[in-house]
């Protein structure tokens, strides 16, 4: 990865990170069983080996397709099983890994998207909501004529995976769940310093005020995690003062302040949440989290694996919320691994 795609990665996270910690609920969790741990090693950098076949999505064409209201907007590449790639808030589909790409169109037809309101896809006229999303999905199969797709989710990326296969559980072969909470009353919140951080960047969108270089700084070392930060501090060396003025490049203010209440809504301790819903779930499934990720506390993706029937779980030691930036190969690698030695349930 060059340093100019690593800076985009810390503006990318300051949206993430106010949009799904500010607000948390309260409940705490007590156990959990079922677990499998994934170690990695702390001071291995993004591995700059086999970068050969890495997957540049600005060379591949955009598709669009209608979807309902909107014009959704699309690229398709590789060879195999197909596999949806859903983003977290502010991301679009060129925000993917390049290695994670290449390693999974060695062997599956890879689709990546964006949702409405993001890059190429158009607003339209319909209410934002988790499963609002959830639909879009499921017609942007429906238009490529795919019946089934492996799915893939990161951050709210997981949310709409969550209710895409509850609600349209037969299209779906397997779930991946990359930093993800099953939202309501059993969320795992954030520390309250971490929550006074996210108010002060919300506060500044939203009133177009500026945000201070220390806050950016503090928000994007959040999003890899103590341990990394570390290791890497020539990180945050890198961040310009114009950092707010990248923020939404990827979508309008109304797209960003949309999307951040969704996200409030699927995280409010006023919704049951889907958590009582998941041991439905008849999919093989693949829960992956960062142990240092502040941002949807790793206790959240225990709850999720724990609920699942038959779930992986897998913990990355020292891995932040940018879980997919800090160890692309390892988790690259997983995925093969998880969709190669697994059988889709009809």
């Amino acid at each position: 990865m060059n340093n100019n795609r690593q800076i985009r990665k810390g503006y990318l996270f300051i949206i993430v990170f106010i949009s799904t910690i500010i607000f948390s609920s309260t409940s705490m969790i007590n156990g959990f069983t079922n677990t499998v741990n994934g170690q990695t090693n702390a001071t291995q950098a993004n591995s700059t080996n086999n970068v050969t076949n890495l997957v540049n999505t600005q060379d591949i064409p955009v598709e669009k397709v209608r979807v309902g209201d909107i014009e959704m907007a699309y690229k398709m590449f590789g060879k195999g099983d197909p596999i949806l790639l859903i983003q977290g808030v502010g991301g679009s589909m060129d925000s993917w890994e390049p290695s994670i790409l290449r390693d999974l169109s060695s062997n599956h037809t890879v689709i990546i998207l964006d949702n409405r309101g993001v890059g190429n896809t158009t607003t339209g006229t319909k209410q934002f909501s988790i499963q609002q999303f959830a639909n879009d999905t499921a017609g942007l199969l429906d238009g490529l004529k795919i019946q089934k797709a492996n799915v893939l989710g990161y951050s709210m990326g997981s949310l709409i995976a969550q209710q895409f296969v509850l609600t349209h559980p037969e299209k779906v072969d397997r779930l991946v769940l990359i930093a993800s909470t099953c939202g309501g009353k059993d969320n795992v919140p954030n520390s309250p310093e971490v929550l006074e951080l996210a108010k002060k960047l919300l506060s500044s969108v939203v009133n177009n005020t500026s945000i201070e270089p220390q806050e950016v700084k503090a928000a994007v070392a959040l999003s890899y995690g103590p341990t990394w930060i570390k290791l890497h501090p020539d990180i945050l060396e890198s961040i310009p003062t114009n950092a707010k003025d990248l923020l939404l490049s990827g979508m309008g203010p109304d797209t960003y302040i949309q999307q951040e209440k969704i996200t409030q809504n699927w995280k409010s301790t006023n919704w049951s949440g889907v958590c009582s819903q998941l041991p439905n779930i008849a999919k093989p499934t693949l829960v992956i989290t960062g142990t240092e990720d502040v941002t949807i506390p790793a206790a959240n993706s225990l709850i999720i694996a724990e609920k699942i029937p038959g779930a992986w779980l897998v913990q990355m030691k020292n891995a932040g919320h940018q879980i997919t930036s800090q160890y692309p190969d390892e988790i690259g690698k997983i995925l093969n691994t998880f969709l190669s030695t697994t059988s889709p349930n009809n």
